[in-house]
This record gives C-alpha cells, structure tokens and sequence, in this order.
C-alpha cells in the first residue's frame, strides 16, 4: 500500500469522527439560543414552541441515544420513564422493557405485575432536548434504573420546511403520538439502584 493511500484512509478517518462529534453537539441548545423566559425559540432553522411546563421524579426504565434521522438533530436521547407505581423496581423489574426507533416497548410473562392499564398510563417514551450542553452532559451520565428528577417544557418542534413534532400533553395517552417531547431545562439524579 502507498504511503500516500495509507495518509488519504487516516484523513478520511479523521473527517468522518470529526462529522460524528459535530454531529453530537448540533443537538444541544447553546445557552446563548436559549430562554426559558421565551415561549418560542429559535435554533438551527427550528422552531421550539413551550406548550406546557413539564416536572417530576421518574425511574429510568430504558435509555436509547439516537444519532441519525431528524429527530436526533434535536433529540439525540430518549428515555422510556416510569412514575408512581412504575418506578417500583419490584413492579417494572418483571417486565421485559426495551426501545427502538423513539419507541419504548414492554412485555410481560404469565401475568403483569400490575393493572395493564397502570403500566401503560404510569410510563411513557420520552424524547430528550438538552436546553444547553451542561444539561447534555448531565442527560449522558444517567443510567438505567436511576431515579431522576427533570425539568422542563413540553414542546412542538417546527421547520421551516412544514415538518412538525409535537409533544402529548397527557401522561395518560398511549400508542402513536403518546410521547413527550420534552426541553429539559433541569435534570439531576435522586439515586442509582
């Protein structure tokens, strides 16, 4: 091999995990884009609409990164979120939980360990937007079965193009369109198990 195909294979290495780590910052909102006090922001040609403020302390049942497609422009996490009698790791441990294509899955053998309609009304698939690289790095440290505590806003994200992604407004929803699409403005970890 010549040496000069040996120097054309490392930069073209080189440039293509320089993209990939671009690529990981282009879905953080920078604090200087960003506002809470804003009901609409700005940021790389989308619109961020706040719809609704967004609390409370949830289990991390499953997390999935997200690197390709649109939506992880924006959203580069998902995690699948229990609350109430869903962050029970004795209730949510029995179930087989998994996520794929910002969808969040369970499944369970012989009987649920609670109500079908508990778990699915007590858990949701939530999609994450950092509101600044701080709370990036934050959302990157949690784990699975963390019990979390987050912040934020349920959002409507918009181009200018026409595509829209809108978040639900209910925890209570399931099937298509029950997701939260949430810019989180505050995150930290009550406790690991």
């Amino acid at each position: 091999m010549s040496r000069f195909l040996k120097y054309l294979i490392i930069f073209a290495i080189g440039f293509a995990l320089w993209n990939y780590w671009l690529k990981l910052d282009k879905g953080i909102l920078d604090a200087a884009d960003y506002q809470t006090a804003k009901r609409v922001h700005q940021f790389n040609n989308y619109s961020i609409t706040n719809l609704q403020p967004y609390k409370g302390e949830f289990r991390v049942l499953s997390r999935e990164n997200y690197n390709f497609g649109r939506e992880s422009e924006i959203s580069p996490v998902d995690f699948a979120l229990g609350w109430d009698k869903m962050a029970d790791p004795e209730v949510y441990k029995q179930l087989s939980i998994s996520q794929s294509n910002r969808w969040y899955y369970w499944r369970y053998e012989n009987a649920p360990p609670i109500p079908v309609n508990e778990i699915s009304t007590h858990s949701a698939n939530t999609h994450l937007i950092p509101a600044s690289k701080q709370i990036a790095k934050q959302l990157k440290a949690i784990d699975q079965d963390d019990l979390i505590y987050l912040k934020g806003q349920l959002v409507e994200v918009k181009a200018q193009d026409g595509w829209t992604w809108r978040s639900s407004l209910s925890r209570e929803d399931t099937g298509n369109g029950a997701c939260e699409l949430m810019l989180v403005e505050e995150v930290r970890v009550i406790s690991n198990l």
